[in-house]
């Protein structure tokens, strides 16, 4: 089932989520409709507090290329063990904060740990996009947007924009 995600601004976009404690069947069917919420926006990338469920869950697949198979990952509480000091920059966005794209300076590589829908504990590094998307995506746990990385001032800007946004979506 596809889930309604909140646009930016929006106080649980900037809460700090809480581990899960369990894996339930009701987290599993969380963790497949934001799969499907995020396939269908299109997105790579999609954290539970954005379709308003503080539990650190994030989803992910960054395959691009169709010719290649889907790579769909979900993540109970993922956790960055390591970081490169080679850094990379990418042009980001959010679904969250819809058409508007900053170039953001992470590592270049990181090595996650989390748990997997079956509840397997699962280590892997990751490089390029798909290290990019799983940082961001473990920053909106920790409450934290991409917009946060850039300067005050383009920060804002997009801030109105979305505010703008939000309220035109409130008279359609």
């Amino acid at each position: 089932m596809k889930r309604p995600i909140l646009i930016h601004p929006d106080p649980r976009l900037k809460k700090t989520c809480d581990p899960v404690p369990d894996l339930t069947d009701e987290l599993r069917v969380l963790a497949d409709d934001m799969l499907e919420t995020m396939y269908d926006a299109p997105g790579i990338g999609l954290a539970a507090p954005q379709v308003g469920v503080l539990s650190r869950l994030i989803v992910l697949d960054c395959v691009k290329d169709e010719n290649e198979a889907a790579r769909p990952l979900v993540m109970f509480n993922p956790e960055i063990l390591a970081s490169s000091d080679d850094v990379n920059v990418y042009e980001e966005g959010c679904l969250s904060i819809p058409d508007q794209f900053a170039e953001v300076t992470r590592p270049e590589a990181v090595k996650v740990a989390w748990i997997d829908r079956d509840g397997t504990p699962r280590e892997e590094e990751f490089g390029g996009l798909w290290a990019t998307c799983v940082q961001h995506e473990i920053d909106h746990l920790n409450g934290k947007l991409f917009i946060d990385h850039l300067k005050p001032l383009k920060r804002q800007m997009i801030t109105r924009k979305m505010v703008k946004l939000k309220r035109e979506m409130a008279r359609a």
